[in-house]
């Protein structure tokens, strides 16, 4: 069974930075993507970036350049760095495992964390 603990969410001015942390459980398929996701108020949940079995990340155009996601595999471990924080950035964040290989897109996700960010 999988399982996603995120934490590290919290209040910060805008300009700020945070670390997010998502400790989950071992990965079910050979080839795991693990991505952040974003959820805003009456808003869908956007994909904002994702990392691949090989490192390898991508980032979403609105946090491309500020945000930096990255993962310790030996301590089951996904991160995402945030800098430069905006209002805008203010959501709940989920992390997320890929239950197929190669970046499937079955996504399991955790029970999201809160970021607010205050001008």
């Amino acid at each position: 069974q999988v399982q996603l603990v995120e934490s590290g969410g919290g209040s910060v001015q805008a300009g700020g930075s945070l670390r997010l942390a998502c400790v989950h459980s071992k990965y079910i398929s050979s080839r795991p993507c693990m991505s952040w996701f974003r959820q805003s108020p009456g808003k869908g949940r956007d994909r904002i970036a994702t990392i691949n079995w090989d490192g390898i990340s991508t980032y979403t155009d609105s946090v491309q350049g500020r945000f930096t996601i990255s993962k310790d595999d030996a301590k089951n471990t996904l991160y995402l760095q945030m800098n430069s924080l905006t209002p805008d950035d203010t959501a709940k964040y989920y992390c997320a495992v890929d239950l197929l290989p190669y970046c499937g897109g079955s996504w399991f996700w955790g029970q999201g964390t809160q970021v607010t960010v205050s001008s």
